[in-house]
């Protein structure tokens, strides 16, 4: 009797357990969580004692953040268009964003959920990319130039984007691995427009960057950090925001702007149409926008806020920092890359492959497999042919 009563009480005991879980005001909220999709190396991550954004976000909303990477528009772009990953927030360039609206894989924005954008400066409002900003809100903005190395580059060199050429630092020198920044470069460097479809203008920058390839020891995104700051590397060509970050670590390096003229980016925040929780995106994006967040996050990368007053939240010299705030006179060498055709992004990309393979478009490997294909196919011929002549042999012996 003992027992069954002891059996009864744990049986009502559990019952009222779960009866107590399924009530609606008991219930643990299920969390929700973003997939952020951002270039590395691009958000304060609580380095230094500088600000952990991302755990901030999540510490004032309760919203989980899933931080991914990637290394250039292009990775991302392939990313997206391929499929398999949804993705709630994502920061390609200008020029991708226009690409990704005009191939309908942005969501527009739900403006009453992101208040803070009233900061966004008039500078960058409405630009070529997006002239109604109804899929994008500005992150940073930046400039691409040359970093090198005062220890081993003779100043006398510096200036033009034929440093990159200079054979004196043959094997110390970095170049960018994506097409639309180095064929950026040899545009600048050839005199031609930053935006030009002309082919034979892309071949010529092809064959500029195929001459300057015995010269190059590698071609980097983001491994470009640690090949500077250890001098394994003399020279590279990379973004003004990520030099800051590196001199950090090695004093020993400087920063040109071009005087052919370079790029003048904007990141920004979208939402691409594999987005999940909409309305949690936009609280990301709207937190990134409040002004004394930005300018937390802009003093530890070093790149250049969109965002009115920030800059108020920023160390004094990094907010004077004439590398991320460049004066008027130099921004007017600044220029804006824009989307390409779909037909010059496809030229500019099989003229990027061979650059990297060596220069011929990779037939001399295409005919090579195809040799190679012809001379297994008629080496299983010839062991089939041998093998049934044996067992015709055979078969007359037996018989």
């Amino acid at each position: 009797m003992n027992r069954f009563l002891r059996v009864l009480g744990s049986a009502l005991l559990l019952a009222c357990l779960i009866l107590g879980l399924a009530t609606p005001g008991s219930a643990a909220k299920e969390q929700v969580t973003i997939n952020v999709y951002n270039w590395g190396q691009y958000i304060s991550d609580g380095t230094d004692g500088y600000i952990d954004v991302n755990a901030e976000f999540e510490k004032e909303t309760g919203i989980k953040v899933n931080y991914i990477t990637f290394d250039s528009n292009e990775t991302m772009y392939t990313k997206l268009k391929t499929g398999g990953s949804s993705y709630d927030v994502i920061i390609p360039s200008d020029y991708m964003i226009a690409r990704l609206i005009e191939e309908d894989m942005l969501l527009p924005l739900n403006y009453d959920n992101i208040p803070n954008a009233e900061y966004v400066m008039p500078a960058y409002r409405g630009m070529a990319h997006d002239p109604q900003d109804t899929y994008s809100i500005p992150y940073t903005w930046g400039c691409t130039g040359i970093i090198y190395n005062t220890k081993y580059v003779d100043e006398a060199d510096v200036g033009s984007w034929d440093l990159l050429w200079n054979e004196k630092y043959s094997g110390k020198i970095l170049m960018f691995d994506n097409p639309r920044d180095a064929f950026g470069v040899a545009e600048f460097y050839l005199g031609y427009d930053l935006n030009t479809t002309n082919e034979q203008e892309l071949q010529a920058c092809a064959e500029l960057l195929k001459k300057q390839k015995p010269l190059v020891q590698d071609y980097f995104m983001d491994q470009m950090y640690s090949a500077l700051e250890h001098e394994e590397a003399w020279i590279g060509v990379y973004y003004a925001g990520d030099f800051i970050q590196m001199q950090w670590e090695n004093e020993a390096l400087a920063f040109c702007f071009p005087r052919e003229g370079f790029n003048l980016f904007v990141d920004s925040l979208c939402i691409p149409k594999s987005c999940q929780n909409k309305d949690a995106a936009e609280a990301y994006i709207n937190f990134l926008c409040r002004p004394d967040i930005c300018g937390q996050n802009l003093d530890y990368l070093g790149y250049s806020a969109p965002i009115e007053g920030a800059t108020e939240y920023m160390d004094e010299e990094m907010a004077a920092n004439p590398i991320a705030y460049p004066d008027e006179a130099t921004l007017a060498r600044g220029r804006a890359f824009l989307n390409l055709p779909a037909k010059t992004n496809q030229k500019m990309d099989s003229l990027w492959l061979e650059v990297k393979t060596g220069g011929s478009s990779n037939k001399t490997l295409i005919y090579g497999l195809i040799i190679a294909a012809v001379i297994v196919i008629l080496l299983v011929v010839l062991m089939v042919t041998r093998k049934n002549k044996l067992k015709k042999r055979r078969s007359m012996y037996q018989k």
